[in-house]
């Protein structure tokens, strides 16, 4: 994974409380900052389709006199750092099995608070236009992070390319494969870098999310093959600690993301891409 790199941009959303009362003293304005503040929900997200949910989170949490602070980060490790820190109240930008695999490195207490979508992954190709032309041999791109890697690779055994040791599901890495009668050979990527290995000339068959094989122009219709049964715990989630998942502002954030207008969004703007988990 990559190392942590500087949030890009902040983006405030919502609206900013004013303080009440007359002219007052500096104590009496100091207060009503601190009152303010404390209806601030900072949110550390990575790209779309997720920030712009929070986004259309962020009106739905004003109406009920909450303002969502939009952190745009450039990784895959930044927005769980600003989380586990405490910069960040709240991320949304992973699903529960890589959020594992942070605390698990880290030593963060990091909590999955609610599903809200699951995107539609697979494979995909620019050489072959079906499983039965896939040669012998062929470089097959997969993320380098165990999470995502074991769920690419029990894409390809749904599609009986591949045989995983017995009970490993999702879970499993290339050491778990017990069976590669096409020889594949593994190109292990970042999960942000798999876009461009598409390109690459030696490899016929690449993994990926939406969001980011988009960037070559495809979308899930152009898939060689999807995820035929959808695990869950991959659904992208909003993520917390341990020590503020009860807090009021957590609490906000759930009801703000998991609100009709959220739903209405991801089924009208996002139905090619993902399926709505709430």
């Amino acid at each position: 994974m990559k190392k942590w790199v500087t949030a890009i941009g902040t983006i405030i959303l919502g609206f900013s409380l004013t303080a009440c009362g007359s002219s007052g003293t500096a104590t009496n304005s100091s207060e009503s900052s601190s009152k303010s503040e404390d209806k601030v929900i900072t949110v550390a997200s990575q790209t779309t389709p997720m920030t712009d949910v929070v986004k259309v989170a962020a009106k739905v949490a004003k109406a009920d006199g909450w303002e969502i602070k939009l952190v745009q980060v450039t990784d895959n490790v930044a927005y769980n750092d600003m989380v586990a820190s405490g910069e960040a109240d709240a991320s949304f930008a992973e699903h529960k099995p890589f959020m594992e695999k942070y605390n698990k490195e880290k030593n963060a207490s990091l909590v999955a608070i609610q599903p809200i979508y699951d995107a539609k992954v697979g494979f995909y190709s620019k050489d072959y236009k079906s499983v039965d032309d896939i040669p012998d041999g062929t470089k097959v791109a997969i993320p380098n992070d165990a999470s995502n890697q074991g769920r690419a690779l029990a894409i390809l055994a749904e599609q009986k390319l591949i045989t995983l040791a017995d009970g490993v599901g999702t879970n499993g890495t290339i050491k778990d494969i017990v069976e590669n009668p096409k020889n594949f050979q593994w190109l292990e990527v970042d999960l942000l870098n798999l876009s461009e290995a598409y390109s690459e000339p030696d490899v016929s068959l690449v993994y990926n999310y939406p969001t980011y094989i988009a960037k070559v122009g495809l979308k899930p219709a152009d898939a060689l093959f999807l995820e035929q049964k959808v695990d869950s715990r991959f659904a992208i989630q909003v993520v917390a600690r341990e020590d503020n998942e009860n807090s009021d502002k957590i609490k906000a954030l759930k009801k703000a993301m998991t609100s009709d207008e959220v739903r209405e969004f991801l089924e009208k703007d996002h139905s090619v891409t993902l399926i709505p988990a709430f």
